[in-house]
């Protein structure tokens, strides 16, 4: 996963690159549009989302394998800055109907909330200011189809991307599909684990959790266990873990003692696993980056705590044959005992197996999407 052994062999697959200056990734047509410096001087980096509008950023023909995603995109809108929620992307490989891959924008990139944070990790990669990086291998055996819909009330005037990919002769059979799926309860009920993924049916390996968690009461937040349901499992799960600060590779709750003797909470980035987003400061502007452009009503001092972790089972896949299942309980802990919690919460599932899929659950619509 580290190692640099094997770089040096040469291979048969061909390399190829979209972006809007060549979005079929044909050979030898990169780069020829005119600018004002004259032909093939980046004449079209990015492209314009109208309101509304559904842009084929892909369409591929296999064999092959996307080995790499760049985007970016502009939230200077008169509508606010909830950009990162409003577009929703969503993948299709070979003749599928419905959707392998389908999320907001942000949230796949483990950017949610609406708003942006740096992360550093070995598959999702988010650096300054907002550029978004997925190295997931994407294998496709007929064709690859990945879509990006702009909900927001305005158009958005500048999305750049890039999409680096293989041509190959082949697809091996024990070669699977990759999938990530984002679900969200506004108000979890007290005593009923939140879910995660249901029910998926094939075989596979489940290879990632990202969380988005906004906390609706007081105290710790952080007790409940993930567990992981695994073909036959019923009443209990074959794997179930001992707490959500656990989970994503953290323990006591994330607390620092400052020399002060206050506690602060620690966040961190590693290959593996993270703590990449706490709002304990005033996020106002990153909401609202123009003074201007702040609602009475918006993101300021008084918004409620939130929380934004991943996990990546690349080491410790979930391996599953017939069907998996993947829930985290709500409980909290307020230094006496622990209770029952209610709190907004959000995730995204990180998945490989083989096809075909069952559908996704609807997604919610913009406005069920955006953070509180």
């Amino acid at each position: 996963m580290f190692h640099l052994n094997g770089i040096e062999k040469v291979a048969d697959n061909k390399s190829r690159s979209i972006n809007p200056e060549n979005p079929t990734g044909e050979k030898g047509k990169g780069g020829r549009k005119s600018s004002s410096l004259g032909e093939s001087r980046k004449g079209n980096p990015k492209i314009k989302l109208k309101s509304g509008e559904t842009a084929t950023l892909a369409k591929i023909e296999g064999p092959g394998t996307i080995r790499h995603m760049w985007m970016t995109v502009t939230d200077a809108t008169p509508h606010g800055s909830f950009v990162l929620r409003d577009l929703v992307l969503r993948m299709y490989w070979d003749d599928e109907q419905t959707p392998s891959v389908e999320t907001p924008l942000g949230d796949f990139f483990c950017n949610g909330f609406g708003t942006r944070c740096d992360l550093n990790s070995l598959p999702i990669v988010v650096n300054p200011s907002g550029a978004m990086n997925c190295y997931f291998p994407m294998p496709f055996r007929k064709k690859a189809h990945i879509t990006i819909t702009n909900e927001h009330e305005g158009d958005i005037e500048a999305f750049f991307y890039t999409i680096n990919y293989t041509i190959l002769d082949n697809i091996d059979n024990d070669t699977a599909y990759f999938h990530a799926q984002w679900r969200r309860e506004k108000v979890t009920q007290p005593g009923i684990d939140y879910t995660v993924v249901k029910n998926l049916q094939g075989k596979g390996h489940y290879v990632g959790t990202y969380l988005a968690l906004t906390a609706l009461e007081r105290y710790w937040w952080g007790e409940g266990e993930f567990k992981f349901y695994i073909d036959d499992d019923k009443q209990y799960p074959t794997i179930c873990g001992t707490g959500a600060e656990d989970y994503f590779g953290g323990a006591w709750a994330f607390h620092k003692k400052q020399d002060d003797g206050s506690i602060t909470l620690s966040t961190y980035n590693t290959p593996f696993l993270g703590y990449a987003f706490q709002s304990t400061k005033d996020h106002t502007r990153d909401y609202f980056p123009k003074k201007d452009a702040i609602p009475t009503h918006g993101f300021g001092k008084d918004a409620l705590p939130m929380h934004g972790l991943y996990r990546w089972h690349i080491p410790d896949p979930i391996r599953f044959e017939s069907s998996l299942t993947v829930t985290l309980q709500q409980m909290g802990n307020d230094d006496i005992q622990l209770f029952e919690r209610s709190d907004d919460v959000s995730s995204v599932a990180y998945w490989y197996q083989q096809e075909p899929h069952e559908p996704f659950p609807q997604l919610l619509g913009k406005k069920d999407r955006r953070p509180r």
